[in-house]
């Protein structure tokens, strides 16, 4: 699932006529780079939930087969917040089959519409495997603190996320911050009804007090595109990669 529900205030003007999904850098939509480095790791079902503009979203991409994918999408009236839209868009994330999993339904990976990463998306269906044979709820991404966000969300310690108040910690461990990359397990939102609002950070710190998350710390690229300053310093940075590989 590739979350495109949000606003983007912070980037207005240039949201007022586009969705921030949309927005171009390094030649293409932000969105693009995130459904055309799914395919090529092998993960073509792909599910896009919108909200403001989100006709537009749609009228672009279609039903993803000209990237190789199969696209569904989960309209919101109103941005739902994380896992409000996710748990609106199970019906599309649940398989109607028994898949490849077994056991608590099958993990879903998630990823932010308004990040760029290059985070190998073809490591997800090991991870997958690997959290339901622990009986995990979640697997997050972690990458080192960026300037805008230096106190970080998650302590990560030997493949685990941890409680930040845990004893355990030693004078190394650091905060490292959410990438917006993460696995689920389907039933971690059973209990949100569909068509309400609801934060993600809540449902996961609970699972981590329960000893129920994995992580992984991402040391490679990796930008939050929430500014039109960031937005042009990620196309500079796209820009630069291409004319290397020219």
């Amino acid at each position: 699932m590739i979350l495109a529900a949000g606003r983007g205030e912070r980037m207005r003007p240039l949201t007022d006529h586009t969705p921030k999904p949309l927005l171009g850098a390094g030649g293409k939509p932000l969105i693009v780079w995130h459904i055309e480095r799914l395919v090529n790791a092998g993960i073509t079902e792909l599910v896009i939930n919108h909200a403001h503009l989100g006709e537009m979203i749609e009228k672009v991409l279609g039903d993803g087969s000209r990237f190789g994918a199969q696209i569904q999408y989960s309209a919101e009236a109103s941005a739902l917040e994380t896992a409000g839209g996710i748990a609106n868009a199970l019906p599309f994330l649940l398989p109607s089959h028994e898949g490849e999993f077994e056991g608590d339904g099958s993990p879903f990976a998630v990823i932010n519409g308004d990040i760029y990463c290059d985070y190998d998306f073809a490591r997800l269906p090991e991870r997958a495997a690997a959290l339901l044979a622990r009986g995990d709820a979640a697997h997050l991404v972690l990458v080192d603190n960026p300037v805008h966000h230096p106190k970080g969300d998650f302590l990560l310690q030997a493949g685990r996320v941890i409680p930040t108040g845990d004893q355990r910690l030693t004078t190394n461990d650091s905060l490292l911050t959410f990438s917006g990359i993460g696995l689920y397990q389907p039933s971690l939102f059973n209990h949100i009804p569909r068509g309400s609002v609801a934060p993600l950070a809540p449902l996961l710190r609970a699972q981590i007090a329960l000893g129920k998350v994995s992580g992984e710390h991402h040391d490679g690229f990796w930008l939050d595109v929430g500014t039109p300053q960031r937005l042009q310093e990620l196309d500079e940075y796209l820009h630069t990669i291409q004319a290397h590989h020219d």
